[in-house]
């Protein structure tokens, strides 16, 4: 039997269903409560675990963040590029791809944009944080994959303009002057920035 298909054991079930148990806690708290006012004691006690095994899982609790974010982030990229493959339009294929990184970002604004300041400034050397960066990478690419088609734009400056939208997205979403914006009123923003990008 080859090794990937064997079943994990007892122990690995066990770590798993901690770290399970862990990221379950900190997604209720953080949302309930915003990132900065939760304390790993008590992400450890809703975890049923100890803060010195809740160490054992992640380094901080911006390293927690990025874990519990990542996933969100994740299944929204998933979803924009889902819905950016049955759209011709370039401009609202792209559209489709950055409303659910908003959506996600947004679920708690606070959260959002301490996620992104983590993946920002956060240890790169650390697991959760490649993590995210691989996820922004990712995002570039699916917005390159939609400018190429068609031939609009030059393969070699899809990358260079799928790099200039994400940066776009991620300072739209970070910057303290739209904290207080709906999803909706910043996606318009965003669009507003894009379509012009898209019409140079």
């Amino acid at each position: 039997m080859p090794v990937d298909s064997q079943p994990m054991g007892r122990r690995e079930r066990n770590k798993q269903a901690k770290l399970d148990r862990i990221v379950a806690a900190a997604r209720e708290l953080f949302a309930e409560h915003g990132v900065d006012e939760v304390t790993t004691q008590q992400i450890a006690d809703k975890a049923d675990i100890g803060t010195g095994t809740l160490f054992l899982y992640v380094k901080s609790k911006g390293d927690l963040l990025l874990l519990v974010q990542n996933s969100g982030y994740a299944a929204a990229l998933t979803k924009g590029r889902n819905a950016a493959e049955s759209i011709t339009d370039t401009f609202e294929s792209v559209m489709a791809i950055v409303r659910p990184v908003v959506e996600c970002n947004r679920t708690q604004v606070d959260n959002g944009r301490t996620y992104l300041r983590e993946m920002v400034f956060g240890d790169h050397e650390e697991p959760h944080h490649r993590d995210a960066l691989v996820l922004s990478a990712q995002t570039e690419e699916a917005i390159a994959d939609v400018l190429r088609r068609g031939g609009r734009v030059r393969p070699e400056n899809a990358v260079a303009l799928a790099h200039i939208i994400s940066a776009v997205m991620f300072l739209g979403m970070a910057a303290s002057i739209n904290a207080t914006k709906t999803v909706d009123e910043l996606v318009q923003d965003l669009g507003t920035q894009i379509r012009v990008l898209l019409q140079g």
